[in-house]
């Protein structure tokens, strides 16, 4: 594995970043040099397209190469004309789930139905971040933003359903906490022929405090928000433990956790305080004794309900990785005919 220091020396243009304390991005710029270190590509074939946003400042300024920095929402368009005319330059789109599920959603779909060779790496901090945190398509149902002090009222998008739906042939899907897979997925969308589709959950410790109600000084919040992408996610395909559950308390879990390893007496068994991107403040137990331990804790007055280990956690992965005709291949069919060819 390269150096950090080779790394920045190589790729990265200025640091430190402008990005807020805590912010994933530079886990993901981090994820993308590698990965493009990783596969050997020179620089000079690499175009980088982004829009208006957080996300849209991860190369630029800060990748050493090129990059084109377009209006709020039109990144998927202006690389989609960059990659018809230039068919040689591993074209790379970043964009956040405001500039490319909200302004951009309508090109994101039809890049996805093209099947255009490009990967889009979309950055899902659930809100609008540069601009005050407001709601976005992919804020969670009932999370507090800017623009839904009470709570959101619709139902997010999911991204790897709608993009899969639409025809992309590379569509995965992972957090800030998985830089190593990651790293891999982005290796593999660009060596995919076709579109491909990498959503990144990632953390903004400035309003996603909100959005999660999770009250901490700041400078423990990026850490409880990778935790908690932890805690609330699991990949596919892989063995699930079974091991463990949560307590949904009827009272702040920080009170309950007293009574619950009161109850637990001389159990095998662990009761921690853990952040869910579902239910929030949860307590999580494991146990060598699972259905002993559900049974006492089940009829305790501090419980609202006992989860499942995967209940309300969101699945990662690569979803969809199949081959079909790529546009630009298609586009050149035409135009050759046209001419005569």
């Amino acid at each position: 594995m390269r150096s950090l220091r080779y790394l920045r020396e190589r790729y990265v243009r200025e640091l430190p970043t402008l990005f807020c304390p805590g912010c994933g991005n530079g886990i993901i710029l981090n994820s993308f040099i590698r990965a493009i270190d990783q596969l050997g590509i020179p620089q000079d074939r690499v175009l980088c397209v982004s829009g208006i946003g957080c996300s849209a400042w991860i190369p630029s300024p800060y990748f050493k190469g090129d990059t084109l920095h377009t209006t709020h929402g039109r990144a998927l368009a202006f690389a989609t004309g960059a990659k018809v005319y230039r068919q040689d330059l591993v074209t790379v789109i970043f964009t956040g789930d405001g500039d490319g599920a909200g302004i951009g959603g309508n090109h994101l779909i039809h890049a996805a139905r093209r099947n255009i060779d490009m990967t889009t790496i979309l950055v899902n901090n659930m809100n609008y971040g540069m601009t005050g945190g407001q709601l976005a398509p992919t804020t969670p149902y009932g999370g507090p933003t800017d623009t839904s002090p009470y709570g959101n009222p619709e139902s997010p998008f999911d991204l790897v359903e709608l993009v899969s739906a639409a025809g992309a042939t590379y569509v995965a899907r992972w957090t800030t906490y998985h830089a190593v897979e990651l790293t891999r997925s982005i290796m593999e969308g660009i060596q995919h022929k076709g579109f491909s589709f990498i959503e990144v959950l990632s953390q903004c410790p400035t309003n996603q405090r909100h959005i999660f109600r999770i009250r901490a000084p700041i400078e423990e919040l990026p850490t409880r928000i990778l935790e908690m992408f932890a805690e609330s996610t699991y990949i596919r395909g892989r063995p699930a433990r079974t091991d463990y559950f949560y307590i949904l308390p009827k009272i702040p879990a920080e009170e309950a956790i007293k009574e619950v390893n009161g109850a637990l007496g001389g159990l095998e068994a662990r009761a921690r305080l853990v952040d869910h991107i579902s239910y929030g403040r949860l307590i999580r137990v494991d146990s060598e004794e699972v259905d002993r331990a559900k049974g006492i804790l089940e009829g305790l007055r501090v419980t609202e309900r006992v989860l499942g280990p995967l209940e309300g956690k969101v699945e990662l992965g690569v979803f969809v990785k199949r081959e079909k005709l790529e546009f630009t291949e298609s586009l050149m069919n035409i135009i050759k005919r046209a001419q005569g060819g």
